[in-house]
């Protein structure tokens, strides 16, 4: 048991250190323009390709609603994570510009790329616990939430990650702006050195692109801190002894001052973003997977075009030593400075990796207790598991980029979260083997 949960995290850290150690400037095999295409590859054509062939051959209408726990799953743990995430802010008290990206980074794990990672490491071999279709299966539960981590990223985490009213001017200074001194790649060149990427653009390569000056300015905070700036004011008059008299002005509302708020926020919210290839790939799949006859088009030993399909799975196959040495190649730079303090770090990587767990395993034991999960899947509940174990996802160190708030914050955070995720990682897949060796 100890080995089946060790030697996947030890295949995970030894591709992400060769990254590392070939992106070190003595060696530069690994060279920051060859990060970034890498990186590049990795988002608009390794991942769309693993998530269209294994979801794709694995969902049908009727298992569909089987999965409907997946999705609820991570919002559960978005939503457990924010709350824990709070005390940690309390308790850690980090500089007050930091409060929100405390409780974000703190709730908001990684549910893409780390997993299929640690799943295709588990499954490389024939001794794994979850039987012959164990990669097929895993890689399907984990893209089948993809959608949902976006939507919470786009929405929620684009709002909270705002930069504070009362510290734009501040937080502005101190991010990585593209007018001084970044160059075409997203503020990765400086001084004339090219630089390795930030880690916080491994999931979203082209990040520094969909940055502009709205991105960065304060939404929420003037929205609901002060009244409607649409509202009009129109006189008020009174009759007082046959004379009309002006007796005020009051603002004339065609709506409810909250809900044209929320109108507002809704409008300013970059949904056209959500539309990433990997994203794409996840509605092509099912799309496809729901109607049978589209699938046997496209799928199968006897498919008419099962050749256009083990193309994309010979592809796919790449993303994950492909994503490990990117990965491994942004964290070369290490940490990087940072304002968020000792105690806010620590407290942050510490309840992410250690504390919320164990609140997941609650969680998925009483979906199983009540009857929510199919019966006999180990690796369904295997990978609910991991959801609540992951760092925090890199994607939200991607939002704190387009927002232009926090970034070197985020960067540091991911740095060490990843560096030292690997003992817990290793510990709770042993435990999770224990639990899904019972159903």
């Amino acid at each position: 048991m100890v080995e089946l949960s060790v030697v996947p995290v030890l295949k995970v850290l030894t591709m992400c250190g060769l990254g590392c150690i070939l992106a070190q400037p003595r060696i530069s095999i690994i060279t920051p323009e060859a990060s970034k295409l890498l990186i590049k590859l990795v988002f608009a054509l390794f991942l769309p390709c693993l998530i269209f062939t294994e979801l794709g051959q694995s969902v049908t209408l009727s298992n569909m609603w089987d999965w409907w726990f997946i999705p609820v799953n991570v919002m559960l743990s978005a939503i457990i994570g924010c709350l824990v995430g709070v005390l940690v802010a309390l308790i850690c008290r980090p500089p007050p510009q930091f409060f929100r990206f405390t409780v974000v980074m703190t709730g908001i794990g990684n549910t893409g790329n780390f997993p299929l990672a640690i799943i295709g490491s588990i499954c490389h071999g024939q001794s794994n616990p979850f039987g012959p279709k164990c990669n097929s299966r895993g890689v399907a539960y984990v893209s089948f939430s993809q959608w949902v981590s976006v939507i919470i990223m786009y929405t929620f985490v684009y709002h909270m990650l705002e930069p504070p009213e009362e510290f734009y001017e501040l937080v502005s200074d101190n991010s990585v702006d593209a007018e001084d001194g970044g160059g075409p790649e997203g503020g990765d060149d400086i001084g004339g050195v090219t630089l390795m990427p930030s880690v916080t653009s491994v999931e979203w390569p082209d990040v520094k692109d969909a940055q502009n000056e709205e991105s960065r300015m304060p939404l929420l905070a003037r929205m609901f801190r002060y009244p409607s700036l649409t509202s009009q004011p129109v006189s008020v008059n009174s009759t007082h002894n046959g004379e009309i008299s002006p007796r005020g002005r009051v603002p004339c509302l065609a709506a409810p001052h909250v809900i044209r708020k929320m109108r507002v926020v809704a409008e300013k919210t970059p949904i056209q973003h959500m539309l990433q290839p990997p994203i794409i790939a996840s509605l092509l799949a099912i799309a496809i997977g729901i109607f049978p006859h589209a699938s046997s088009i496209l799928f199968g030993d006897d498919a008419p075009l099962s050749w256009f399909t083990d193309s994309l799975t010979i592809l796919g196959a790449a993303l994950v030593p492909s994503v490990m040495l990117g990965l491994g190649s942004t964290l070369s730079g290490g940490p990087g400075d940072s304002d968020l303090g000792l105690r806010t770090m620590v407290g942050i990587s510490f309840t992410r990796l250690v504390v919320l767990p164990p609140l997941g395993i609650g969680v998925v034991l009483l979906a199983h207790k009540l009857g929510m999960l199919p019966e006999g899947d180990k690796m369904y509940m295997f990978v609910l598991l991991l959801q609540h174990t992951m760092p925090t996802a890199i994607l939200a160190g991607g939002m704190t980029r387009l927002r232009g708030y926090a970034e070197r914050e985020a960067s540091a955070l991911l740095f060490w979260q990843h560096v030292f995720a690997v003992v817990p990682i290793a510990v709770y897949i042993v435990v999770y083997l224990k639990i899904v060796s019972y159903i």
